[in-house]
Formats: C-alpha cells, sequence, structure tokens
C-alpha cells in the first residue's frame, strides 16, 4: 500500500465464530463458480482441510444450511445464494458511504508513519 488507505471490512459472529466475512464470502463465490470445494481452494490457493473447515462453521452458524456437498461437487443452497447476495451488498453501502468520510480522514494521514522516536 502507497499513501493513506482506508479499508473497511464487515464481519458478522455467531458467538466467538466469524459467520461471514470478506474471506468466507470469496470461498463462497469460489464455490459457486468452481462447483467443488476442492477446486474453490485451488482457485483461492487455500487447503481443502481449511475451505472444508470454513464451510463447516458457515453451516454451523446460520439458520439454514449455505453450502450442501454431494458426489458432484458443492454448491451453495439457495439460502447460501441470498447470504452471499447481501453480504456483498453490505460491503458495496459500507464501501461508498466510506468513500466520503474516509476521504476526509485520508487527507488528514500522512504518506507514512514518522519514524520512532528513542526514549530517554
Amino acid at each position: 500500500m502507497t499513501g493513506p488507505a482506508l479499508k473497511i471490512k464487515i464481519q458478522l459472529y455467531c458467538g466467538e465464530e466469524i459467520a461471514m466475512g470478506p474471506g468466507k464470502a470469496d470461498l463462497l463465490d469460489a464455490i459457486a463458480s468452481e462447483g467443488s470445494i476442492s477446486a474453490a481452494g485451488r482457485k483461492l490457493k487455500m487447503s481443502y482441510r481449511r475451505c472444508w473447515m470454513l464451510v463447516d462453521v458457515l453451516n454451523r452458524c446460520w439458520t439454514q444450511p449455505v453450502v450442501t456437498t454431494s458426489t458432484e461437487g458443492a454448491q451453495l443452497t439457495d439460502f447460501g445464494r441470498d447470504l452471499l447476495a447481501r453480504y456483498r451488498a453490505l460491503q458495496a453501502v459500507a464501501q461508498e458511504s466510506a468513500a466520503g468520510g474516509g476521504a476526509e480522514l485520508a487527507d488528514r494521514l500522512r504518506a507514512a508513519p514518522l519514524p520512532v522516536q528513542p526514549s530517554d
């Protein structure tokens, strides 16, 4: 990153678990496009085990299954597609909202932090 930047990251929690965040949303997009958890993992450069653990958290946190699996692969449920669309819409609103106020804050940031001052 060069210069001031604003990053908005939306995470929804279910107890101590992150029920949805940008990484899980990216995984759901990859599962939808690739049709399998292992192919989604390859696309995202993640291990199958890690992807499976994230899918497990998703399915345990929401009121309905988000991803279903079969011998033919994996797919998002109708609930999962709706969840992903709503999350992406929330991200877009947050980014749009931050663009105005965030620019005002970014104008006050230094391009880089000052060097650490030695203590006496």
